[in-house]
């Protein structure tokens, strides 16, 4: 068994102290705790609103359908995982949340048991009516089989989570098997079969077991946006509309929603008693302001959360400086040089007490070529050498420069820093340009004009003509114009496939799209996460591109059992050459975020990887005029 402060210690030197808050998106606390009891009704204070706005449209708020940003942090605010973050903690820290403390970690990292605090509380809703689970003051308690029950779900092939690469890439007994069986047979998932991989031990403990040894598996289960628990009567009463029906155990529930304009959030009444407390380093003064002002508060401090969709960036920018926004989540790269000029909060903001937190994202911009794709796909020479012209052709300095105004560092590989597997010192072809590379590599396997039109053909005479998916907002256009300016320098054909981000996503999961241009942010400490994006058994979930190496599956599968150390990352960075020489993404960046609020939004500090961070912020109205005055 692995004690706690081992595990504990580890993590805490997996990450620099750099933040940033993680995924697929468009290019807890340590608390004082009394389980079980309502919090307290607040009749007489003013209701706190925090309010701002997603870029992009949400999916939907089922943990195990989701995989966009947008839609898992207003999940991860009203699901719970059983570990999250301490808000405050840099380098990271893996705290309990519903759990009584971290895993114990037992046979070699192949045995990890969960104790949950009792008298955790789902919010009330009308599936629980007639539950047989209801205590004694009629409220739904959270057990140890609700999180049997969300882990299953994901293996349900009725589901399609897009999660399911993360446990099934730990290989945990029993459960691939009954999927298996499941689609085989053509029955529906038998969730009341005994799995040897998952079970309750009792009313409060439940254990995973795996197949082979995953030292970081427990990663998993600190965001509830996929491992936050639901409840069985609320999945059956609500069947194929469960995505509008999220019902969970978080500080937050759903008071209000009009898909892809605004969705309201609530404080939940049936939120245990918690308290804000962290353990920031003790050279830390920016946390250690906040935790200052912030300590023995009840979280959440807020009682609403209003998020609006606004997608165009200039209508998001000006709901900010009118105050009908508390915040602005990523600035827009185009407002870069004037709200921040210099990377500093210009004069006019600072006087109004606005307050700025620019951090690197742990995230990759990249572009991905569809591996099953007639035209870009494929393993053999020339079709390597297509991809590796077209990624020679792109500038990625101009993307930088003049799309995102700065605002990213460009990428040799496809792991960011701050993660296991990043190296420094690695120097690739994947940030080149050069157009010289790019036509002689066309010219040479044949990609030449061969009707005499001025555009390229593909070797067997038959046009070429890529097909890029983008999106119809302003920043968005602006990267088609760097493709069809980087195709057309070296004569090749491109158009752009237009569609809402939603409609892309799910086309791309189905292995429908010849090109796409995305990110992925990271959700914990370890870089494997961004191989996922190549590992051939993930196609359809992380694997947008549907790459496929027998040689770079076996790197993954090594590197995926052994602890971190120099011997594993020496295999990452084989299997980051890999991805290099292939080509299966462009990858463009890693990008730098800026956060800005007005003055009476307390206690906000982007963490790397956790997304739920309302219940950690306070809005103080009263306190706003000091701030503009000490600003002053």
């Amino acid at each position: 068994m692995m004690r706690r402060n081992l595990l504990t210690t580890a993590l805490c030197g997996a990450v620099t102290s750099w933040a940033l808050a993680g995924m697929l998106v468009w290019a807890g606390p340590v608390a004082a705790n009394t389980a079980g009891q309502t919090a307290a009704p607040q009749a007489t204070a003013a209701k706190k609103t925090l309010r701002y706005a997603f870029p992009i449209a949400e999916t939907g708020f089922d943990p195990a359908q989701i995989s966009d940003a947008y839609s898992r942090i207003i999940a991860a605010n009203m699901f719970e995982a059983p570990l999250t973050y301490d808000p405050l903690a840099r380098p990271v820290k893996v705290v309990p949340q519903t759990a009584q403390a971290l895993p114990e970690i037992s046979d070699n990292y192949t045995r990890f048991v969960f104790r949950l605090k009792p008298g955790i509380l789902f919010a009330d809703d009308p599936a629980f009516k007639g539950s047989k689970r209801l205590n004694a003051q009629g409220k739904r308690e959270l057990t140890a089989e609700d999180y049997v029950y969300t882990l299953k779900r994901h293996y349900d092939p009725k589901t399609k989570s897009p999660s399911l690469f993360q446990l099934e890439n730990a290989r945990i007994l029993g459960l691939s098997e009954l999927r298996k069986k499941t689609i085989a047979n053509k029955i529906a998932f038998d969730y009341d079969a005994e799995v040897e991989g998952v079970r309750a031990l009792d009313r409060y403990t439940f254990e995973v077991r795996l197949a082979s040894p995953a030292p970081r598996f427990y990663y998993t289960f600190t965001d509830g946006g996929v491992m936050g628990a639901v409840a069985r009567e609320v999945v059956e009463a609500y069947g194929d509309k469960i995505m509008e029906h999220p019902v969970g155990t978080g500080p937050f529930r759903l008071a209000a929603w009009k898909r892809s304009s605004k969705i309201t959030l609530e404080r939940n009444p049936n939120y245990r008693e918690q308290y804000y407390d962290a353990q920031p380093a003790p050279d830390d003064a920016e946390a250690q302001a906040v935790l200052a002002k912030l300590k023995g508060k009840r979280i959440p401090m807020v009682d609403r959360v209003e998020v609006s969709i606004v997608e165009e960036t200039q209508p998001r920018w000006l709901a900010f400086l009118n105050g009908e926004h508390d915040m602005i989540d990523r600035l827009p790269n185009e407002f870069a040089t004037t709200a921040i000029p210099n990377n500093k909060l210009a004069p006019n903001l600072r006087k109004k007490g606005i307050q700025m937190q620019r951090v690197p994202a742990v995230d990759a911009t990249l572009s991905y070529f569809g591996m099953e794709n007639p035209v870009v796909g494929g393993y053999e020479p020339h079709k390597v050498a297509l991809r590796r012209a077209i990624s020679l052709a792109y500038d990625v300095e101009q993307e930088i420069n003049q799309v995102r105004k700065g605002q990213a560092v460009p990428a040799q590989a496809i792991i960011p820093p701050m993660l296991t597997g990043f190296d420094p010192k690695m120097k690739t072809e994947m940030s080149d340009h050069d157009l010289a590379r790019a036509r002689a590599l066309l010219d040479l396997y044949g990609y030449v004009d061969k009707d005499g039109d001025g555009w390229r053909d593909l070797p067997d005479g038959k046009p070429l003509l890529l097909e890029y998916s983008s999106q119809p907002d302003q920043a968005s256009r602006q990267l088609q114009e760097l493709w069809r300016k980087a195709m057309k320098a070296i004569n090749v054909r491109i158009e752009f496939k237009i569609a809402k981000w939603p409609e892309q996503l799910k086309a791309s999961r189905a292995g429908k799209l010849m090109m796409w241009g995305v990110a992925w942010t990271a959700t914990n400490p370890d870089g494997s996460y961004f191989l996922d994006l190549l590992y051939g058994p993930n196609k359809g979930q992380a694997n947008h591109s549907r790459f496929d190496l027998p040689a770079f599956n076996e790197l993954y599968k090594r590197q995926f059992v052994m602890p971190d150390g120099n011997e594993r990352e020496a295999l990452m960075n084989e299997a980051k050459l890999l991805a290099v020489a292939y080509m299966p993404y462009k990858v463009t960046g890693h990008r730098i975020l800026t956060d800005l609020t007005h003055p009476h939004v307390v206690g906000y500090r982007r963490h790397p990887f956790m997304r739920d961070f309302w219940r950690y912020v306070d809005v103080d109205h009263a306190g706003a005029a000091q701030v503009v005055a000490e600003a002053k």
